[in-house]
């Protein structure tokens, strides 16, 4: 069955644009979970621009599903992340000046660094995933370096998705959605779990989330802004339903 983790990093934003205590992501987690999220996903940055230290540790404590906690490959990230045990640890690329996330891991260039990172975080029984772009090369360096689960990255199909015409069967977005199922296809044929995010929303998941052997979706942004307006709870439960609902589409 397809899972959904929520990203409440934009929840932290808004509580750290007045340096104050609300409103609280670890409330939003809960509510996330009372929505049907399976698990809950937070990034660490080494700025700390939205989630804290103390997040990450009230989550770990006080959440009773996953906790995915996206990280850069520092020694300061490893130390932190063997300490508190998320069951997940995501490796993702940084950069201070980016607004978010803006492209997968170069797993290829720096395989002997992300593989001395992953040592630790698996003898502290945490799984190691690595965010990539849907590439054949990055797949199969992920896999040599130790990467139990790849997130491919969906941000190149969700801008295509907006840019085209919000058709999912325009060429552009086809070509994306192919890229995405070779990648996913790579990924498990290797032994590895396929999830996928980054960009997704409520008018472009339902083709990624049919997409065969997809075991994760991670979605943030567009749920937080969504639970503006009707609430974290009833936010979840609608992406929840669209993605079942796809997946099973699948299966009949």
């Amino acid at each position: 069955m397809i899972e959904l983790g929520v990203n409440i990093d934009h929840v932290a934003t808004v509580r750290q644009a007045r340096l104050t205590y609300e409103p609280d992501p670890v409330w939003a987690a809960v509510e996330a979970h009372l929505g049907g999220a399976d698990g809950i996903t937070v990034h660490l940055r080494e700025d700390r621009r939205h989630i804290q230290d103390e997040d990450v540790r009230r989550l770990r404590e006080l959440t009773h599903i996953k906790l995915n906690l996206e990280m850069a490959a520092t020694e300061e990230m490893i130390g932190i992340a063997c300490g508190v045990k998320p069951e997940m640890a995501m490796l993702v690329p940084e950069g201070r000046h980016e607004i978010t996330t803006e492209g997968g891991l170069d797993v290829v260039s720096q395989e002997a660094k992300l593989r001395n990172a992953i040592t630790p975080l698996a003898a502290a029984g945490i799984k190691v995933s690595v965010f990539i772009d849907a590439e054949l090369r990055q797949v199969e360096a992920a896999a040599r370096i130790g990467a139990v689960v790849c997130e491919i990255h969906t941000g190149p199909y969700a801008h295509a998705f907006h840019s085209k015409g919000r058709d999912p069967e325009s060429p552009a977005v086809v070509r994306e959605l192919d890229k995405l199922k070779q990648a996913g296809e790579a990924v498990r044929g290797l032994g590895m779990r396929f999830n996928a995010g980054h960009a997704l929303n409520y008018f472009n998941v339902e083709p990624v989330a049919r997409l065969v052997g997809v075991r994760e979706l991670h979605i943030g942004h567009a749920i937080v802004s969504r639970a503006v307006f009707i609430g974290m709870r009833e936010a979840v439960r609608e992406m929840k339903r669209l993605i079942v609902e796809a997946a099973r589409s699948l299966q009949q």
